[in-house]
Order: structure tokens, then C-alpha cells, then sequence
């Protein structure tokens, strides 16, 4: 079983990684991405919440493929040039987050991660974290291990963890 644990970065400048979902800045610990990588062929699962494409078969490993559009309440589109997969550390398995774009490396420099506003529970929560500001934007931080509740949902469907 490949070790999903947490990767050191040298440079603590450059804690987050920055993405676009929609017109939204968003962005998620370097630690937790794996990778970032072209959409591959997704096969879809039956009986999934609405935002699991389906499954990706990446090096070998069987992949949950979670759309944020529609996990953000956006109309799917067909991807373009600029969609791209990052693929995360959600608790004990690797998922890949379908996202618009891709932006850059950054850090928070002094500007801290704030708590996020009040918005509802539950779901609205949408695994939101945090929002910091970069570049005069408002980026909103996601807590990868809140896509595990996600990823449970469909674990019946999925190999064994052992097969990872």
C-alpha cells in the first residue's frame, strides 16, 4: 500500500496550491496534493452522489473522481485545455478533484487563513476550510479530508484498501 501521509515542502512560502472552479479562486495544502494531471477516461459507479463522475485508473491505482463543479452547485461543462486533475490525500485514499484551471504555488505571506464566514452546515460547508486573500482575491481553502465523508459513500464499490 503506497504511503499517503503528508509530503514536506523545503519552501514554507509556498503552502498552497491555487485553483479556479467557476469564476472562485480556491486552493488546498501542498502537503495534501499528490499530483496534477490531465483528465483521464473516468468510469462511472452507479449509485453515487451526484458529484462522483466515476473511478480513473491512474498508474495502476483505482481513482474516486469528484467534480467540484457540480460538488459547488455549477453546471458541468466539457473539459477544456485548461481542466485539470489534482489529485489528493483524503484521508487514507487518493482522490482526484476535477477543477477549471489550475493557477500557481503561493503562499498566505501575512496575510493568515481566516476562519470560514458562517454560511449553514452540512453540506454548504462544501469542505471549505478557510479563506485567505492572494492578489487582491478572496481564496477560499479546502480541507481535502472533508472529501473523505465523500469517498466513504462510494467505498463499497472500491477495492479494497489493501489494493492500493
Amino acid at each position: 500500500m503506497p504511503d499517503y501521509g503528508q509530503r514536506h515542502r523545503a519552501d514554507p512560502q509556498k503552502s498552497l496550491v491555487g485553483f479556479v472552479v467557476g469564476d472562485v479562486h480556491y486552493a488546498i495544502g501542498i502537503g495534501q496534493v499528490r499530483e496534477i494531471v490531465n483528465p483521464l477516461p473516468v468510469t462511472p459507479l452507479p449509485h453515487t452522489p451526484p458529484e462522483v463522475s466515476g473511478v480513473a485508473d491512474h498508474r495502476g491505482d483505482v481513482v474516486p473522481v469528484l467534480d467540484l463543479r457540480i460538488r459547488f452547485g455549477l453546471p458541468p461543462t466539457e473539459p477544456t485545455r485548461s481542466t485539470k486533475w489534482i489529485l489528493v490525500d483524503a484521508g487514507v485514499r487518493m482522490v482526484g478533484l476535477v477543477v477549471d484551471a489550475v493557477s500557481e504555488v503561493f503562499g498566505t505571506g501575512a496575510d493568515e487563513i481566516r476562519p470560514t464566514p458562517p454560511v449553514g452546515g452540512g453540506r454548504d460547508l462544501r469542505g471549505i476550510s478557510g479563506v485567505t486573500n492572494h492578489n487582491g482575491l478572496l481564496v477560499f481553502v479546502l480541507d481535502t479530508k472533508r472529501f473523505t465523508e465523500i469517498v466513504d459513500d462510494i467505498a463499497d464499490v472500491l477495492p479494497p484498501l489493501d489494493d492500493f
